[in-house]
């Protein structure tokens, strides 16, 4: 994910006002075309792969290391796409830019299902996650922008929730494709569904997001980035672990003996507990102060996946579900906003730095997964590994306050309130 994300840490309450019909019904237009934006570029672009990966080892038996080599490739297109826009911030109000992007999109998820090369799909991925990471950021910095100038700024959360709608639609649509196509159908149908996602949704910001140039901000001096190393290796290490859950977890549940026809439906429910998950954790943040939330999301998370370890019933792997996409998104969300907190001057170049720490766990993770998952003749090691990474994570951030001054942990704190 990426800076962007931090937006959502705005509480959401999506009351209509009772003035200005017009704009309320512009304000509405953008945020649904900016929901339906998100679920082409994540829930579908970032993530059907993970629910088609089953099919695809089902139907031409690729090995859990080659799945994790073009997972690996996929997110190395989005940290490459992250940094191009954190480096670039004049592509972040390009419409031609993103229409593009979001056409790459479409195109890389469709071709998925026209050959059978090992190089031809890790090309496409890698496109797709350079498309998708350009995506959300323009897609997040446009809307919220345009919501927050018609007076709509409290409708933001919501926009997130875009990447589980897509997760919990790919997850409930693939099996249908799948009984028409297999797997190379399950591609090819995804992919004309974004293809009519993203009409409807750039028909509903047309003409409502008006372009414009990046806010100059006045010369400084750069912030020190001290107070940031320990949320960056937290961060690295749920890169690390989150990965390897988001890459397997439908192949893992339909290799389980009895638990085959749920494979699918697993991923629905990841997406479900997604949908609302930015939002509850930047109340419960306010609740308890961002480094406590971050620190019950790390652990929720961990435990989820060692539940997932030896998970063979329906209800450990709906414990393992919810739990991780009740966590994910959430960790993301108030991680941005304590490195934005902590470097307000230099808020991008925090973004980018932890951006870059959260993609590169996330290339290494899915690589490793496989391979150790092939030589282990199983996902034991591998999710045993990736919860440890959480927690890990967790501990670092458990640990942080001692590495940050009084004076920068109070104004973390007045940041959050």
């Amino acid at each position: 994910m990426t800076h962007t994300a931090n937006m959502s840490i705005m509480e959401t309450d999506l009351t209509i006002h009772p003035q200005g019909t017009q704009k309320n019904r512009e304000a509405l237009y953008i945020l649904l075309g900016g929901i339906l934006g998100l679920i082409v570029a994540m829930g579908i672009g970032r993530f059907a792969f993970t629910p088609i990966l089953a099919l695809m080892q089902r139907d031409i038996g690729i090995s859990n290391s080659v799945a994790g080599w073009i997972a690996g490739l996929n997110y190395l297109g989005y940290l490459a796409g992250a940094l191009l826009c954190s480096f670039a911030p004049h592509l972040i109000h390009s419409r031609p830019i993103a229409i593009f992007a979001l056409i790459l999109s479409i195109v890389t998820t469709t071709a998925m299902g026209l050959s059978s090369s090992v190089i031809w799909w890790g090309g496409l991925r890698l496109i797709s996650g350079l498309a998708s990471a350009m995506l959300f950021i323009i897609i997040s910095a446009e809307v919220s922008e345009a919501l927050v100038r018609r007076g709509f700024g409290h409708w933001v959360g919501a926009l997130y929730g875009g990447v589980g709608t897509g997760i919990a639609l790919s997850g409930l649509v693939i099996p249908w494709l799948d009984q028409m196509g297999r797997w190379n159908g399950a591609w090819i149908g995804m992919g004309v569904i974004s293809a009519v996602i993203a009409v409807i949704g750039v028909s509903f910001t047309r003409g409502q997001i008006a372009s414009s140039k990046p806010t100059t901000v006045q010369a400084h001096q750069p912030t020190s980035i001290w107070p940031l190393w320990p949320l960056t290796i937290a961060y690295f290490f749920e890169g690390l672990g989150y990965i390897v859950t988001a890459t397997f977890i439908v192949a893992i549940v339909a290799a389980t003996p009895g638990l085959e026809m749920y494979a699918s439906y697993s991923w629905v429910i990841v997406g479900l507990a997604a949908v609302p998950s930015t939002v509850l954790w930047s109340f419960l943040s306010r609740r308890i102060g961002n480094k406590k939330a971050l620190i019950a999301a790390y652990a929720l998370q961990a435990v989820g996946i060692c539940v997932s370890v030896h998970a063979d019933t329906i209800n450990e792997v709906m414990f393992a579900a919810i739990s991780f996409g009740g966590t994910f998104m959430g960790i993301v969300t108030l991680t941005m906003a304590e490195g934005h907190s902590r470097m307000k001057l230099d808020g991008k170049r925090a973004a980018a730095i932890l951006t870059a720490s959260f993609g590169v766990g996330q290339i290494i993770g899915p690589v490793l997964a496989g391979f150790l998952a092939d030589s282990q003749e199983g996902f034991s090691l591998p999710l045993l590994l990736a919860s440890l990474f959480v927690l890990t994570g967790g501990i670092f951030t458990l640990i942080d306050s001692h590495f940050i001054s009084p004076k920068q942990q109070k104004g973390a704190a007045s940041c959050r309130t």
